[in-house]
């Protein structure tokens, strides 16, 4: 029973962090149905940012609090800044190009990300700094670091911040109004370029958030980091029902809670021949399976096709 709290709290960790990033594809996607595969390197680039931030800051003298916070704002202006600069020069002007031709620039930018990375931070992998975030708390044999609750409390907090935004705010209903239809949506007066570019910044908004999370919790950063976290949640935005919201986040935390329960007790079962190693398997075999039986995923709903 102690593992499998451990491994839900574990899951749960990682499944938050997986929507944080889900959240990102799934508002870009509802408005543009544009696989933005360029997303994980912004994740990336906030964690390689915050890092680089967060050192320098304390090298100068600054606490641990607010090299923290300059590193977190710095990252999230910097992604932010990448991501509408992704959004004006790679996918505006493919806005009425065949589906084909903005995916491939999608996957493009995101090599061009990672290799531009490369030449910036170098290819090794970079340690993050001690975030004095060591003492762990027991309770029951379950053992929960400060880190772990920071990012649970966190990301739960922005997301339903997030959906709030989205349900019940002015511009949450003109994102919904362009994702439904962006031509009735500009004849009532909503300016949809604008609507289309906050869902940028708000989706390179949580990417730099989650980069710091990644880096904190991993105590690492690397160029590659994006690619597979990018991956997984795409897949985690795919099992929720991609372009819904609440399905990223049913999502990612499903997908969390099934890497760290599969990889756990079949590590455990197989004296460790399978276990951490093989956790990506769980989760691809797991999307596979939800597209065969539920291609629309969790929580996506068929759409009509329009004529």
């Amino acid at each position: 029973m102690v593992t499998f709290l451990q491994q839900v709290l574990n899951g749960l960790t990682l499944g938050c962090i997986y929507a944080l990033v889900a959240l990102g594809y799934t508002l870009v996607y509802g408005i543009l149905e544009l696989i933005n595969f360029a997303h994980g390197d912004l994740v990336m680039i906030g964690a390689l940012v915050s890092l680089s931030l967060v050192r320098a800051l304390q090298d100068w003298g600054a606490p641990l609090p607010v090299a923290l916070a300059g590193g977190l704002v710095g990252a999230m202006g910097v992604c932010v800044l990448v991501g509408v600069a992704l959004e004006r020069l790679a996918y505006r002007p493919l806005r009425h190009a065949p589906k084909l031709a903005p995916l491939i620039t999608a996957i493009g930018m995101s090599m061009v990300l990672e290799q531009g990375s490369a030449l910036i931070w170098g290819r090794g992998y970079r340690s993050f700094p001690d975030l004095g975030l060591t003492h762990s708390l027991t309770l029951g044999g379950v053992v929960i670091s400060p880190l772990q609750g920071v990012i649970v409390l966190g990301s739960l907090s922005l997301l339903g911040g997030l959906l709030w935004l989205i349900q019940r705010s002015a511009l949450g209903r003109a994102m919904r109004a362009t994702a439904q239809n962006p031509v009735a949506a500009q004849l009532l007066g909503v300016d949809t370029e604008r609507v289309i570019t906050l869902a940028f910044v708000i989706g390179a908004a949580l990417a730099a958030i989650a980069g710091l999370m990644v880096g904190a919790y991993y105590q690492v950063a690397h160029y590659t980091m994006g690619f597979m976290l990018g991956l997984k949640a795409f897949t985690a935005a795919v099992l929720g029902g991609i372009g819904n919201l609440s399905g990223a986040v049913l999502g990612g935390i499903l997908l969390g809670l099934l890497e760290a329960l599969g990889a756990g007790y079949l590590g455990d079962w197989t004296g460790n021949l399978f276990g951490s190693n093989y956790k990506d398997v769980f989760s691809f075999a797991t999307l596979i399976l939800v597209l065969l039986f539920h291609p629309s995923g969790l929580l996506g709903r068929h759409a009509p096709e329009k004529v």
